[in-house]
């Protein structure tokens, strides 16, 4: 059965909500939104908030669960970073291993929540009240400002580089070729799922439907392809949000356990009597979390060249409204990565 392009319209309404609030800022702001520079400034300024709330995503899948300690844990694993890297000179590999330990953290909360059975917004309010504290006292006790910096180069330009740099407003091939492989990957797999489901006689959309869905993505990705190019290049802050983004809506789509969160989320009781482990769920949702947030540190500090106790501030935030406002359920049990990706994108 295909869908009709209604449907599809109707499936798409805050990707068409984000094409309208695009336009009207570009112009009341008469072109201004539209240089290079913003699509940069949208990418590194926001990366966090994809990142994060790619975390955020599967907290709430399994119930409407949030971790509020996310922004918090920011500051201090900043500031450890901080210390390890600039204080005590260490090298770059060893210090982001050493910020890695932060997953015991996760560990411990996925423990707590999941198998001692405390709620998650207290569980995590601790954490929220006690981080940026503990991170202050880190930055003050090894600095007269409050602020350690500067980061090794190597540290910055792996989390706050650019690919294939290139001067402003001097078009970036390689970033093109990159774009023009990207939205044919994209075409793609639209139509390779199409056809898919069609074989197994599953719902798809229409193939008048599935041209304008590919053919409108694809001039999304080869606009901030050109936009990008003309701004230097490729932010290397990107990569990491797209292998985040890829990942995860691999993991929610293509996968047994993905699909054990949003079983987990619609009915708990009736997923562990379906033969669902719902602690282990609850479990790796927040040690994932505890991932994300590492990644989101290099991020963030290797973004602002130093590590302050300002880092982090409502994070936890931005996470919770990107997925609100993408579509996923504050009661759980729906939601998807690409609905997140256009909340994170009209927020930022």
């Amino acid at each position: 059965m295909k869908k009709s392009i209604s449907t599809v319209l109707k499936e798409n309404t805050m990707l068409i909500v984000l094409v309208i609030v695009y336009l009207f800022f570009t112009i009341t702001t008469k072109g201004t939104m539209f240089q290079p520079l913003q699509f940069n400034a949208l990418i590194t300024q926001n990366a966090y908030v994809y990142i994060l709330a790619s975390g955020m995503l599967m907290c709430m899948l399994t119930g409407g669960n949030i971790d509020l300690s996310c922004g918090s844990f920011v500051c201090l694993l900043g500031a450890i970073g901080g210390y390890f890297m600039v204080v005590r000179g260490m090298s770059v590999p060893v210090s982001v291993g050493l910020m890695l330990l932060g997953i015991i953290y996760g560990g411990v909360l996925g423990y707590l929540i999941a198998y001692v059975n405390i709620p998650p917004w207290i569980a995590t309010l601790a954490g929220y009240l006690a981080f940026r504290g503990l991170g202050t006292a880190v930055l003050s006790g090894n600095s007269k400002t409050g602020s350690i910096a500067p980061f090794p180069q190597e540290f910055l330009k792996l989390f706050s580089g650019k690919l294939f740099s290139t001067k402003l407003n001097v078009l970036n091939m390689p970033c093109m070729i990159v774009g023009l492989v990207a939205a044919f990957l994209v075409v793609l797999v639209i139509f390779g799922t199409r056809a898919s489901r069609l074989k197994k006689g599953y719902e798809a959309d229409s193939f008048k439907a599935a041209a304008i869905k590919s053919g409108l993505m694809a001039a999304v990705i080869l606009l901030f392809a050109y936009k990008l190019g003309m701004a230097g290049g490729i932010p290397t802050v990107l990569v990491w949000v797209a292998v985040v983004v890829l990942i995860y809506s691999f993991i929610t789509s293509k996968t047994t356990i993905g699909r054990h969160f949003y079983v987990v989320g619609g009915n708990k009781e009736a997923a562990y009597l379906s033969g669902v482990n719902t602690r282990k769920i609850m479990f790796l949702a927040y040690m994932n979390m505890a991932i994300l947030t590492v990644v989101t540190t290099w991020t963030v500090i290797a973004r602002f060249q130093a590590a302050n106790s300002t880092a982090g501030t409502n994070y936890e935030m931005d996470a919770i409204s990107a997925c609100v406002v993408g579509g996923v359920s504050a009661y759980g049990g729906a939601g998807s990565v690409t609905g997140m990706v256009i909340g994170a994108t009209l927020i930022g």
